[in-house]
């Protein structure tokens, strides 16, 4: 897999809260640079991205409830519709991970579905499980309702948590969604040969701030 076919994968990332605007024009210039997938930015930078990246077929991915998902889903339906009108072209959702511990398996769903409902085919739809807070079972079991609620992926994590993506947990949620979802992995992804893995074991989005490392044949010593 050549540096173009890495780069295709890859929603090149910076969602520290201290970020300033300079940093995201300049993280925009690079997904031109090196024609990354997408960037992803926190809402408010989404106007910022999307005149940076104009004329270019770089899309623009923002986050929803991001980084805890304990927003209300009317919120995060009202953060879809906004962020789609400001151009965005992805959103990546985060679930309620105390829902889903607490065995409130429909109202996650129905989480899932507000934002689902909110982007009318408009962006692509990413949820965010945050694998490594949960079981396998709640594992498979997020997977599962964001598929019944209509997602494009499931993604393993933040990054803002205690862990990113596993290879093990990539496998487990291909298996889970098979053909009717795509899976993102987020965290820790750092050079050629991991993002490789990764693809290998049914990654078909990569979220990391080491994008250019990837691409390039370098090692990144980001944690993102």
């Amino acid at each position: 897999m050549n540096a173009n076919e890495l780069a295709s994968y890859i929603d090149h990332t910076l969602l520290k809260p201290e970020v300033t605007k300079e940093a995201i024009v300049a993280l925009c210039q690079e997904a031109k640079d090196y024609h990354f997938k997408t960037v992803c930015v926190h809402p408010y930078w989404v106007k910022t991205a999307v005149k940076a990246l104009e004329g270019t077929e770089v899309g623009v991915t923002t986050v929803i409830g991001f980084p805890h998902g304990t927003t209300t889903k009317e919120v995060k339906a009202f953060e879809t519709e906004q962020a789609i009108q400001h151009g965005a072209s992805d959103v990546d959702m985060v679930i309620n991970v105390g829902a889903l511990k607490s065995g409130l398996v429909d109202e996650v769903e129905e989480d899932i579905a507000a934002v689902v409902k909110a982007s009318n085919k408009r962006a692509v739809v990413k949820v965010i499980i945050e694998t490594s807070q949960l079981t396998d079972e709640e594992k498979v079991v997020a997977c599962e309702r964001a598929v019944a609620a209509g997602a494009d992926f499931v993604k393993t994590s933040t990054g803002f948590h205690t862990g990113g993506a596993t290879l093990s947990d990539v496998r487990l949620m291909k298996e889970t969604v098979g053909s009717l979802a795509k899976v993102k992995a987020s965290g820790g992804v750092k050079n050629a040969n991991d993002a490789k893995e990764y693809i290998d074991a049914g990654t078909d989005r990569i979220g990391t701030s080491s994008g250019i490392a990837i691409v390039t044949g370098g090692q990144s010593q980001s944690t993102y």
